[in-house]
């Protein structure tokens, strides 16, 4: 893992934004896996807009037809019972059950602290407000491919369940057998959700979005995933709602002196080991712990290959967009982080809570050496889909708001209307609107009535 002593040098090279739809050109796997699947040379892009057309024209048939081209897999049924959700559940071991219980009932209660309240007011005259509504059915997409992730399922389909959505629908891909894995299977028993689909890629991003014979159209599409489903969410905005398009993970560590580094190496390489394109880098003013973090990651990284473990992808992922940056100062590794905008920040210094007060942008912080990434992945409570690319600037995680919608309530009495329409008016005819002018001053014209030409 290299170390940067030029802060200036690091920002070019590890802080560049690295994106699944902006990559400036495919790997060479890729482009012979499209070769592959499509038979001629394709983008990426255009090969998710052919599959994306194909399931809006063909529905069920052109997503047997993909799935047994993308994934080698027929599917007889599209569906899985929900019979064979509990039978998953109860096939598990029983640790592993009562872990995916532990995390579902955090990931509630701390959901459910999250205010949606509908609210009024008279102070303006008459009654106005807003009423929340949730949404009526929700896609949420699970990633599946080399390994299943049942915790995403239940990071995102709990705070759909507490924000009151009506029909929770999952899309999950198929292992090499054609079966969805058990413990998926459990996740969607113990989260509740209503229907689970054998889909994965640009084909289930496609049904959500248009709807075909099995799969119903959703209002909106929630979860992260890889390069074809975030391509197929680009392509489809504006035709259903998206909670975001996400890239490949990452984490920044700051750590100053008193860190740890065997705790900073595996916390690195717990991010690196999702995939090649994952981001994990460290920022500390001490060159002391940054050889040490190195000298650790690297012994590491052994244990890990000697274990079965991940460990060339995170090799790959840390001489990719991995790295050690040396800085100044903590202030300034702070700054640097809070620039990055990191899908997780964490802060494995001293002073945490004083350090994160600088901190405006990251999609988690993760504060002092105990609150580690990865008890966020899973079981600390908050959900762990959350903005990637430098999209903590303005986006957020994923939360009991993205399952609603607001609606704005207009109830102005007679005598507010009135008092309120000749501005309305100088402010339409100062925007060429001579329509919404004249609206205004007829009702500005109004006499409101006594209560005795009411008969009241």
């Amino acid at each position: 893992m290299r170390i940067y002593q030029d802060c200036s040098q690091a920002r070019k090279t590890l802080l560049r934004r690295r994106d699944w739809a902006a990559l400036d050109e495919a790997p060479h796997a890729l482009r012979a896996s499209i070769q592959r699947v499509f038979g001629e040379a394709l983008s990426p892009e255009q090969a998710v807009a052919r599959i994306v057309s194909d399931v809006r024209q063909r529905g069920d048939e052109a997503l047997r037809d993909w799935t047994a081209r993308a994934d080698g897999v027929s599917l007889d049924e599209i569906e899985v019972p929900r019979q064979a959700w509990k039978a998953a559940h109860d096939a598990l071991p029983a640790e592993l059950a009562a872990a995916l219980r532990l995390a579902a009932e955090r990931i509630r209660v701390f959901h459910s602290r999250q205010p949606i309240c509908s609210w009024t007011t008279a102070d303006l005259g008459g009654t106005l407000g807003q009423r929340i509504t949730p949404l009526a059915r929700v896609g949420l997409y699970v990633p599946g491919g080399a390994a299943p992730l049942p915790s995403s399922l239940l990071m995102s389909a709990i705070p759909a369940r507490v924000a009151g959505v009506r029909e929770v629908v999952v899309c999950t891909p198929p292992g090499n057998a054609g079966q969805v894995p058990d413990v998926i299977l459990a996740a969607a028993h113990v989260a509740g959700v209503d229907r689970l689909f054998r889909l994965g890629g640009a084909q289930a991003i496609a049904a959500l979005a248009y709807g075909t014979q099995s799969v119903p159209r959703v209002d909106k599409i929630c979860g992260a995933g890889g390069l074809f489903t975030a391509l197929a969410k680009r392509q489809l905005y504006g035709q259903v709602g998206l909670d975001g398009v996400f890239g490949p993970t990452e984490t920044v560590v700051v750590a100053d002196e008193w860190a740890r580094p065997d705790w900073v190496a595996a916390d690195l390489l717990a991010q690196a080991e999702h995939d090649l394109l994952a981001t994990a880098i460290l920022l500390t003013p001490s060159r002391k712990l940054a050889e040490a973090v190195q000298t650790e990651v690297s012994r590491q990284l052994q244990a890990l290959a000697q274990n079965g473990g991940q460990s060339e992808a995170a090799a790959a992922a840390l001489d990719g967009q991995g790295g050690i940056v040396l800085t100044p100062d903590l202030e300034s590794a702070v700054r640097l982080a809070d620039e990055f905008a990191p899908e997780h920040l964490c802060l494995s210094v001293r002073e945490p809570q004083r350090w994160a007060e600088r901190v405006r942008n990251a999609g988690g912080l993760f504060l002092g050496e105990h609150s580690c990434e990865v008890l966020g992945d899973y079981v600390a409570g908050p959900s762990h889909i959350m903005p990637t690319g430098g999209t903590a600037r303005f986006a957020s995680p994923l939360n009991v708001l993205d399952f609603v919608k607001i609606t704005s309530i207009v109830t102005l009495d007679a005598d507010e209307a009135v008092r309120l329409c000749p501005p309305a008016a100088r402010l339409a005819r100062a925007e060429s609107l001579t329509a919404h002018a004249a609206a205004a001053e007829a009702r500005a014209r109004f006499v409101v009535p006594s209560s005795e030409g009411l008969g009241l």
